[in-house]
């Protein structure tokens, strides 16, 4: 009965953290893209910034999962291993968006409020991926 209490914690904790760094990507993505990134998908329905919103989310959750699969017999380790990687992917991802953003023409943050679909959300959002995989790789 203790360990089914003590994995209950650990994942209460884990979850806790996960959820943490959750919302600190929708935060980020909102940083980075001009406007209300909210308003933007929930009210205008914009799929460009669904997507980015999305391949973040799906990059940080890769992140944390990889960080407590592949995490230290150390609990309090485990923990901050997992925070530390998950905001380091944190900012590879804003890197990655500004650098983006960088090399290719006009605006990338225009281009996400566009309410038509571009080619280059699809190229940040591959980022975002690209970035999460190479951090959970550095995990394992």
């Amino acid at each position: 009965m203790i360990d089914i209490v003590n994995g209950l914690g650990r994942a209460a904790s884990y979850g806790g953290l996960g959820l943490v760094l959750l919302i600190l990507g929708i935060v980020l993505m909102d940083v980075l893209t001009p406007g209300s990134l909210r308003r933007l998908i929930w009210e205008e329905r914009n799929r460009n910034g669904a997507l980015l919103l999305s391949s973040a989310l799906l990059g940080i959750g890769g992140i944390v999962f990889t960080s407590i699969w592949s995490t230290y017999d150390d609990f309090g380790k485990g923990l901050v291993s997992t925070a530390v990687f998950g905001l380091l992917g944190l900012v590879m991802m804003a890197v990655a968006f500004v650098v983006v953003d960088w090399l290719t023409p006009g605006r990338l943050g225009a281009l996400l409020v566009h309410p038509e679909p571009h080619p280059a959300v699809w190229v940040t959002a591959s980022c975002n991926i690209a970035v999460s995989a190479i951090v959970s790789a550095s995990i394992a």
